[in-house]
């Protein structure tokens, strides 16, 4: 994605973070700044203070990041473009640690759930980092030979850590999908390209509206490749709705598709709509 040398790119975590690595590879001459957590970097965009947010919101082996996806329900930004990384998960320790000596790993729930049969596997203890490269500077500082960080290889390298095993992720193919968020709405022209989009939810509390709302979606010829509900935080036992649909929302279809479905639904947001890019 081009962008200018003095744009501001939000993202969650530090340097060698994937986040990170996605943030550089898709915006290479970006100012790229580092928030604590997936809701400060989406706010950075949201109150003015970046232009862009890197922000991971599925991974093809732990499912989706449930955090963003309340983020895009609640907040008001819309997604840019989608780009997929592939994760290569690594063991890394510190000089003199080897597989026999470590006790405990160290990473971000994802990362750890990505490597759960590797871990029990050896029987090891976990603890939970807000993310990866996190989890690998404090493996680094505290210079503990029983304790690993699972994490990329760019923060072995930051963190002057040894990689102890490659790739032990479960599945060779673990792909994180990372999205763009921006202020602003793509134009319709824009959108004319995309073969892609994302919408959220809610419908009317009757009989049968929600299996309305999906019939709406199938009968103006929109596969949805993703379908997902989520707790609203402030209601008890009730739901918003993820989709993800294959097509063009500001085709003739998308259009008609929205009208019908705003008779279904109490609230309707279409996030955003992209081709899927690779960025390895």
């Amino acid at each position: 994605m081009e962008t200018e040398k003095t744009s501001r790119i939000a993202y969650s975590g530090i340097e060698g973070a994937f986040a990170n690595i996605a943030a550089k590879k898709i915006f290479p001459d970006g100012n790229l700044i580092s928030f604590l957590d997936f809701a400060s970097a989406y706010r950075a965009v949201e109150n003015g203070d970046c232009e862009y947010a890197v922000l991971p919101i599925e991974n093809s082996f732990a499912g989706e990041v449930t955090q963003v996806s309340d983020l895009m329900f609640s907040g008001p930004l819309f997604i840019k473009g989608v780009y997929e990384l592939t994760v290569h998960q690594n063991l890394l320790g510190t000089e003199g640690s080897s597989i026999d000596s470590i006790k405990t790993v160290i990473s971000h729930p994802q990362a750890l759930e990505q490597c759960s049969s590797y871990i029990n596997e050896h029987g090891w203890k976990i603890q939970i980092e807000s993310n990866t490269a996190r989890a690998a500077k404090k493996v680094s500082e505290l210079n503990d030979t029983s304790i690993a960080a699972i994490a990329s290889k760019e923060t072995a390298e930051l963190y002057a850590l040894n990689i102890l095993a490659s790739n032990i992720n479960e599945n060779e193919n673990n792909t994180t999908r990372f999205a763009v968020f921006t202020k602003n709405e793509k134009s319709e022209t824009e959108k004319e390209k995309d073969d892609t989009f994302i919408m959220m939810f809610t419908v009317k509390n009757k009989s049968g509206m929600l299996a309305k709302a999906i019939n709406v979606i199938g009968d103006n010829n929109f596969n949805m490749s993703e379908l997902r509900s989520r707790p609203l935080r402030k209601q008890a036992w009730e739901y918003y709705f993820f989709v993800e649909a294959q097509g063009s929302v500001c085709s003739p279809q998308g259009n008609r598709m929205i009208q019908d479905l705003k008779e279904q639904c109490e609230m309707l947001k279409i996030v955003g709509s992209y081709k899927i890019q690779k960025i390895n």
